[in-house]
């Protein structure tokens, strides 16, 4: 083995997509010591996107305090990568469902303001290209929460700006865009975006999401009537109706929000995080790449990191290994998909805070495992 790429996604509660890259690198180290490795850091759009572009980039995580989902401030951050002139912005950082207490949880009040704050903050540090991933929301208000903090205004009959949360939108009159953000305009908005939910109906932003965050039967229909309503008052200020477009159900209807007045376009997040590590580059002339997530089953090809990355190292015929925390019966079909083996680092029956707090050590572990057996092939 002359060169080894080690791009996994993070272990979700236990280890980062670089702590990850970092243990297989040491098992791999006590077998392969003269091998090249070449560490990327990986995720699909979802939570660890900044933490892994960051890394691979040498940017910076800019933290900052933040309007939450129930008004209240909230820490939150985004990643300012190593050009200096991207952010990338993880919605559930500052709008997320784990800044409200289970108990409190209420789509028809919640507000992403403070994403809206969070994407001021890296317009005002000059930044033009701002990747947001979508999802882990707590909010049902199509993004209008984000685009006030931004300089709209968002009117009823009397000229009120009407009140924050989902249920207001019942509310909306008028709309004025004349205080945007100014940067606005020359800013490029990529959405890392892997439903295709659009914004109303059986399958629509409430429908589908709408109980995680809170709401009741009730509150469901009140919430289905205030987005229609939204995506009404649009049309008739003169914007495109995009409320079948796949994605405006995204985070709430965050996705309608971005597509509407900020011209987001929106890709798998995989694809626009494989272009922004320079993945394609990094596994050319690789005898080996190593790849990985918390979990790899039947879902996993569809839009998961793993894929990803096979399907990238592929183009090079290069062969991939998964390492996961945990598989599955189905997770044959992966092998369909560019992985050609995959391993549990799970050595024993043990209990999920077991298996969080040995999660380097198996990792490690299996990847010595894992290279024993290469080299014990390549010596025949």
């Amino acid at each position: 083995m002359k060169k080894i790429v080690i791009a996994p996604d993070s272990f979700k509660e236990s280890l980062s997509a670089l702590e990850v890259a970092e243990a297989v690198k040491q098992g791999f180290l006590a077998v392969f010591p003269d091998a090249e490795y070449t560490l990327v850091p990986m995720a699909d759009g979802g939570e660890g996107t900044v933490e892994a572009l960051v890394a691979v980039t040498d940017g910076t995580i800019v933290r900052t305090q933040v309007t939450g989902p129930l008004g209240n401030q909230v820490e939150a951050h985004y990643g300012l990568l190593g050009d200096g002139k991207t952010a990338v912005i993880e919605m559930a950082s500052a709008s997320g469902l784990h800044h409200v207490a289970l108990e409190e949880r209420n789509p028809c009040i919640a507000t992403s303001r403070g994403t809206g704050e969070l994407i001021r903050h890296a317009l005002d540090a000059g930044v033009r290209h701002i990747i947001v991933g979508l999802g882990g929301s707590a909010t049902n208000d199509a993004g209008m929460g984000m685009l006030a903090s931004l300089g709209a205004r968002f009117t009823d009959e009397q000229g009120k700006v009407i009140a924050d949360g989902g249920a207001a939108l019942i509310d909306l009159k008028h709309i004025d865009l004349s205080e945007l953000h100014p940067a606005m305009a020359d800013c490029t908005f990529e959405v890392a975006c892997d439903v295709d939910n659009p914004l109303l109906g059986d399958r629509g932003a409430t429908a589908i999401f709408g109980p995680q965050k809170g709401a009741t039967a009730e509150q469901k229909v009140t919430l289905e009537n205030a987005l229609t309503h939204l995506a009404d008052v649009i049309v008739a200020s003169g914007f495109t109706d995009q409320r079948e477009k796949k994605g405006a159900g995204a985070a709430g209807g965050m996705g309608f929000g971005m597509m509407t007045f900020m011209q987001a376009s929106f890709r798998p997040g995989i694809d626009i995080v494989v272009e922004a590590t320079k993945l394609k580059e990094a596994v050319k002339g690789a005898d080996l790449v190593i790849t990985g997530e918390g979990r790899i089953d039947s879902q996993t090809i569809f839009g998961k990191t793993p894929i990803g990355v096979a399907k990238t190292a592929k183009i090079y015929d290069i062969p991939v290994i998964g390492i996961a925390g945990s598989i599955s019966d189905d997770v044959a079909v992966v092998c369909d998909h560019g992985i050609d083996a995959v391993f549990s680092i799970m050595p024993r029956v043990m209990t999920l805070k077991e298996a969080f707090a040995g999660a380097e050590k198996n990792v490690t572990f299996t990847a010595k495992n894992i290279a024993t057996l290469l080299a014990m092939q390549s010596a025949k």
